[in-house]
């Protein structure tokens, strides 16, 4: 399955410890679909920045229970992977968040 890179790549997740693995480990982290495997999204990064990629660890992050007042309802299912770039690598856009 060939998928443009905005299907896979859908944002960056910028937190505090999304910044700390990117400064220790060289590590961006991603929200991506679904249903992409580790594969397209490292063909995805690596086209996207033009830089390599080491290795891609995905979890699949659970949907929360949230209330507003009566009415209960959940938040959506989604999937994240932490992309570890080789030594040397880096993606200028995000260095300066």
């Amino acid at each position: 399955m060939k998928a443009d890179l905005r299907q896979i790549i859908k944002t960056h997740i910028a937190t505090e410890r999304t910044t700390i693995l990117r400064e220790k480990n060289n590590e961006y982290v991603f929200e991506v679909d679904k249903v992409a495997n580790k594969y397209q999204i490292k063909d995805a990064v690596e086209a996207a920045f033009g830089v390599k990629v080491d290795r891609v660890h995905t979890m699949i992050v659970a949907g929360k229970t949230r209330r507003m007042g009566r009415n209960v309802g959940k938040t959506p299912v989604w999937k994240k992977a932490v992309v570890r770039l080789k030594k040397g690598e880096s993606i200028a856009i995000f260095d300066n968040i």
